[in-house]
């Protein structure tokens, strides 16, 4: 059965890491389902319109395999403020499903317990000044413990998309993924 992700998408969201998670992992062929908070299009940090495929209530009782929360400052503001995005996170770390978030976002992780106890990082100021309780931060482009993953902004955006691949389709579909990108060793 192929995953499902669910990108909620926020006004004020980071473009380079909402597109790049949806582009990298539709590649993969995993459904990606991009919702927004409310219906209509999302403005994102630098003025660009994305066009969600659902409004979030729409797909809230969808399963899926795994959420990813994209950053900017005023986008993870947003889903920080979203009592749907913070229980949604802890019911899905509760039922071991992963759960994922770059830049500015792994805050919202912090206000939904999700870090508690873990190894983490974020866009330097969001989580090293006010972490969770028990957890360790550490300035890697991407940290995965266990079903949790974290990435540091705009720049590890690739790196953050390829892992979430090979978490959900393993390491031969991020190899041809990433073939397909030409990037350099």
């Amino acid at each position: 059965m192929a995953k499902r992700v669910l990108v909620p998408l926020a006004d004020g969201c980071e473009e380079i890491e909402a597109v790049t998670v949806i582009d990298i992992l539709r590649r993969a062929e995993i459904e990606v389902v991009a919702a927004g908070l409310a219906e209509g299009v999302v403005t994102a940090s630098r003025g660009v319109r994305l066009q969600p495929d659902a409004a979030l209530d729409a797909v809230l009782e969808d399963p899926f395999d795994m959420l990813v929360l994209p950053g900017g400052g005023p986008g993870a503001e947003r889903l920080q403020k979203d009592e749907r995005i913070l229980r949604l996170a802890k019911t899905m770390q509760e039922e071991g499903r992963h759960v994922a978030a770059i830049c500015a976002a792994p805050k919202v992780l912090v206000t939904a317990g999700v870090l508690d106890n873990r190894r983490a990082t974020s866009y330097p100021g969001h989580i090293d000044r006010n972490p969770a309780p028990g957890m360790t931060y550490v300035e890697e482009p991407v940290v995965v413990d266990g079903k949790v993953v974290t990435s540091r902004g705009p720049g590890t955006a690739m790196d953050f998309a390829l892992t979430l691949v090979e978490l959900l389709a393993g390491p031969e579909k991020r190899r041809a993924v990433e073939a397909g990108l030409q990037r350099p060793r």
